[in-house]
């Protein structure tokens, strides 16, 4: 037991669950965090408990299904086996849990809304596609509102009427205990690290959750109705660093634990400034490069670009080593992202992509303090050697069916060759 001041003391400050953060857009969306529409979205204790938990089920078509189904105050998951027959399970209050709802719906009961992440569109003044495959109600987090604060992730979440319906095309079953389970349409998938989010972490093995969290391997495709392998030794609790995929949009989960130990944007612009304390130098136009702070923008005089077959950094010159042949061609014609070009390094005569470096700025992805000694290819987000080794080995889900690594800034995928490189900085010559 507390003492009353020692209750004081531990009540003051909200006590944080952890934090999701939305792989592609390095720390701020495009158009700015507002409200519910954000980048990262942190969870933390309510004041009043808002957990729900399974309690009647009505397997047949009567005035009790009926009244469940329409009842606004009741939560409620309703399966819909055939046109007369639906199946409804009854949630009560849970005063030992707190849900957070997330999901594509800008209606009062979503928690954090999300949109679809277009790979690298924090560089294309936020363009957004057109056609979103999340669900308007994606997913619910549960966390225990007691020690340790364990949270766990649910497919699907309640709309304004307290209800998830899964239609007859969804996918569903009866299971054991005689209560129904079933699937999102374009499913909940998560990935829980081995280890941890962790310089030793490994990544693990992409899984699906159910409406009632229940773990199953992945489906033929994303949206068939007969769910994958039930893999009952696994859990669907969130670890630090568990990626969750909602067709559209990957999250980082960080527990509050993990980010206790994670660099601070601050931290992040110390190491900046003591890089550029080393005055890195231009190799062919001699003079000093600098990345910008956060206050500040970018100058394009002092802008650092790097060859990124070799990790060679220079300034923006106009020589690349480049034939005519070359030269006559645009980078569009090359196949080449905007901002990319390919070209001779002037040091070492390798040829390769000449792109500008871009600070890693979303510090939840970083693993370690170390200084920003790397960068992805062929975006050039620059971040610390194990950060770039980390999410080199991460397949992240590219599209409905595709899986590859990418970089977690931008969500660009990576080479296939050499996902990073060493940047190798010139000194000064005084």
């Amino acid at each position: 037991m507390l003492a009353p001041e020692q209750e004081l003391l531990s009540s003051s400050k909200p006590i944080k669950y952890g934090e999701l953060i939305i792989l592609g857009y390095n720390g701020s969306l495009p158009k700015g965090d507002r409200g519910r529409r954000r980048s990262r979205f942190a969870l933390f204790k309510r004041p009043k408990a808002n957990g729900v938990k399974p309690s009647t089920v009505h397997s047949a078509c009567s005035l009790q299904t009926a009244k469940a189904i329409s009842n606004k105050n009741q939560h409620s998951v309703s399966y819909t086996l055939s046109r007369a027959q639906t199946v409804v399970v009854e949630y009560t209050h849970d005063s030992t849990t707190d849900m957070f709802q997330i999901g594509r719906s800008t209606e009062s009961p979503i928690d954090f809304v999300v949109l679809d992440t277009v790979p690298g569109c924090h560089n294309k003044s936020g363009t957004m596609s057109s056609q979103s495959t999340i669900s308007r109600f994606a997913c619910r987090i549960v966390c225990q509102r007691a020690p340790p604060y364990t949270a766990h992730i649910y497919a699907a979440g309640f709309d304004s009427s307290k209800s998830i319906f899964l239609g007859e095309q969804a996918a569903k079953w009866w299971c054991s205990d005689s209560q129904m389970d079933g699937l999102t349409t374009n499913g909940v998938l998560v990935m829980r690290p081995q280890h941890g989010f962790t310089c030793e972490s490994k990544a693990g093995s992409w899984r699906e959750i159910s409406v009632c969290g229940n773990v199953f391997k992945l489906r033929e495709s994303r949206s068939t109705q007969k769910h994958g392998k039930p893999l009952v030794n696994e859990c669907h609790e969130l670890v630090d660093g568990t990626l969750i995929d909602l067709c559209g949009a990957t999250l980082l989960w960080r527990s509050a634990e993990g980010l206790s130990h994670t660099p601070t944007p601050k931290h992040l612009e110390v190491l900046w400034r003591e890089l550029n304390a080393a005055r890195p130098q231009c190799p062919v136009d001699l003079h000093t490069l600098a990345f910008p702070s956060l206050e500040r923008s970018s100058n394009p005089d002092h802008q650092l670009w790097a060859y990124l077959s070799c990790g060679h950094v220079h300034g923006h010159h106009g020589w690349r080593g480049s034939t005519e042949e070359d030269e006559s061609q645009s980078g569009e014609d090359l196949g080449l992202e905007q901002g990319e070009r390919e070209g001779e390094c002037p040091l070492c005569r390798t040829r390769g992509l000449y792109v500008p470096l871009k600070l890693g700025l979303e510090s939840g992805f970083y693993l370690d303090t170390a200084p920003p000694t790397h960068a992805f290819s062929p975006c050039g987000h620059v971040c610390s050697e194990r950060t770039t080794h980390f999410w080199s080995r991460q397949l992240l889900p590219q599209g409905t069916q595709r899986l590859c690594p990418a970089c977690p800034f931008c969500m660009q995928p990576l080479a296939r060759h050499r996902k990073s490189v060493r940047l190798i900085f010139q000194g000064p010559l005084d």
